[in-house]
């Protein structure tokens, strides 16, 4: 089974248990809420890898127009009973089925480290390709190199899949892909770990 189907059915399997585990009541939701204080009125935002809606689609949905995007229908599926009214849909971060020039914020959280480590750089492409010229970007990436899975993620028999580079070589990315990085924030995340938080402008 190559990586995203691993991704993909885990998510599904799990939908709830994630869903129960994650509450995003921690640093994750000032940050999702600092970046919707700063956007105009109705801007169009993307939750890229949105899972089940917290803590990015419920914090921006309530003053901006903000599409979900997932590789998991299941987490598609919980987003959808709890964060009712955002456009969502199915796809892939590294081809994202959106023009350019669509939004003027992205919002990707514990999405870009379930990715193969060779397409960060396509992720990051994309996400340039669809923001404004201008637009935000906040989004969780890897603090230190890493890469493995876990048979039994969050005691639910189910297996996942990770993979991400560090602080430093997420900033030339970022870079490559033509944003530039105004801030970077270590956070400890409520499942385990710690996480380098970017905020960029395209």
């Amino acid at each position: 089974m190559n990586r995203r189907d691993i991704v993909r059915e885990g998510y599904d399997d799990i939908a709830a248990t994630y869903a129960a585990e994650r509450d995003g009541e921690g640093r994750e939701r000032g940050l999702v809420a600092a970046l919707a204080d700063r956007l105009p009125a109705e801007s169009q935002v993307l939750d890229a890898g949105c899972g089940a809606g917290t803590p990015a689609m419920d914090v921006l949905a309530a003053d901006h127009t903000v599409t979900g995007l997932d590789i998991s229908r299941e987490q598609l599926r919980t987003a959808r009973k709890r964060v009712p009214g955002p456009r969502l849909c199915q796809g892939d971060l590294a081809a994202l089925p959106f023009p350019a020039d669509t939004f003027d914020a992205i919002v990707s959280l514990h999405a870009v480290i379930h990715v193969l480590r060779a397409e960060h750089a396509a992720v990051f492409a994309e996400f340039e390709r669809v923001l404004e010229p201008g637009g935000r970007l906040l989004t969780a990436l890897g603090n230190e190199q890493w890469e493995g899975n876990n048979e039994d993620w969050l005691e639910t028999g189910t297996e996942m899949a990770w993979s991400f580079h560090g602080r430093k070589r997420n900033r030339e990315l970022l870079a490559e892909a033509g944003f530039s990085v105004t801030d970077v924030e270590t956070v400890d995340d409520e499942l385990g770990g710690v996480f380098a938080f970017f905020r960029a402008r395209a």
